[in-house]
C-alpha cells in the first residue's frame, strides 16, 4: 500500500509540474498579452498556473512524508493509529478498506481489484477509527460498520 500511494504522488506530481509549465508558458507567450483592459486571457493563464504550481509543493511535501513514513506493524490486539490498513463491514455484507496516512485523505488507489481510500487521522472517520480496534463499530454516512481487519 505504501509503495502504491509513493507512486501515485509521483506520477501526480509530474502530470501537474508538466500542466503548470504549460500554464505559466501561456501566461507570458506574446500572443496572450492584452490588447485592452478587458483581454484577461494572460491574467487567467496566471491564475492557474499559480494554482498549479502551489498543488506541486503540496504534493512535493506528501510525496517526501511519505517516503519517510515508518509502516506500523499490527496485531490482533492492537488500536488503530497512523498507517492502519483498516476494513469495514456493512450489516449488507458490503467492505470498504480505508489506509490511515498523514497526508493526502481522499487518494483513491486499487490493490488486487479492491478500492482503498487514504483517509488521515484528521477526517471524521480516522478520528472515528483512531484508537479503535477488531470488533468495534463506528458510523459512517448512517451506517454502522463492525471493523473485521487491521493490519
Amino acid at each position: 500500500m505504501h509503495r502504491l500511494i509513493i507512486d501515485r504522488l509521483a506520477h501526480d506530481l509530474a502530470v501537474l509540474s508538466k500542466a503548470a509549465k504549460a500554464a505559466h508558458e501561456a501566461a507570458i507567450h506574446e500572443e496572450n498579452i492584452p490588447d485592452n483592459k478587458y483581454d484577461t486571457l494572460s491574467l487567467e493563464a496566471s491564475y492557474v498556473a499559480q494554482g498549479q504550481a502551489n498543488r506541486a509543493q503540496e504534493l512535493k511535501h506528501a510525496l517526501q512524508t511519505y517516503r519517510h513514513l515508518i509502516l506500523q506493524p499490527f496485531g490482533e490486539g492492537d488500536s488503530i493509529r497512523l498507517t492502519a490498513l483498516v476494513t469495514l463491514l456493512d450489516e449488507e455484507g458490503t467492505t470498504k478498506t480505508f489506509f490511515i496516512g498523514p497526508q493526502e485523505g481522499g487518494l483513491k488507489l486499487q490493490l488486487d481489484g479492491e478500492e482503498i481510500l487514504v483517509i488521515t487521522a484528521a477526517s471524521p472517520l480516522g478520528g472515528q477509527l483512531i484508537g479503535k480496534s477488531l470488533g468495534d463499530e463506528v458510523e459512517l454516512g448512517g451506517n454502522s460498520y463492525e471493523i473485521t481487519d487491521l493490519s
